[in-house]
């Protein structure tokens, strides 16, 4: 493993860490949290993405022809 993965596994276990600590310890609410912050996400992202596709169509965005 390179330097650059295991400082991002490192990252990656002290979010964790912070996500269960977060919910005291326990780990099904560790990840019911984690399923809910997900599905927000996942909620806002289609939001964007169709208020994008929309501004795209009436003109608002252009297309880069190099």
């Amino acid at each position: 493993m390179n330097r650059s993965n295991a400082q991002d596994a490192d990252g990656l276990k002290a979010a964790v860490d912070q996500a269960i600590a977060a919910c005291g310890g326990d780990m099904r609410s560790t990840i019911r949290a984690l399923i809910v912050a997900n599905e927000f996400l996942e909620t806002k992202v289609s939001e964007l993405m169709k208020a994008v596709s929309h501004a795209y169509v009436r003109g608002r965005f252009h297309t880069y022809s190099g």
